[in-house]
């Protein structure tokens, strides 16, 4: 089991980028922290969610 932003979830074995296409994040305007580290965009695809991973997704959002 994966925590997602504090929701436990089902998605060992499949890539980061995965389960954000499915989740429908926009790609441009998300940062990922995977077990208290950054995750560079060009990770996505190739970081692999483990049981016990805990995983952080922020959005950004302009205004003013």
């Amino acid at each position: 089991m994966v925590k997602v932003n504090g929701e436990t979830m089902e998605l060992a074995g499949k890539s980061l980028e995965e389960y954000l296409v499915s989740a429908e994040y926009n790609m441009k305007r998300i940062a990922v922290e995977r077990n208290g580290r950054i995750v560079p965009k060009a990770e996505y695809a190739t970081t692999i969610l483990c049981d016990e991973d805990s995983i952080e997704v922020v959005s950004f959002v302009g205004g003013g």
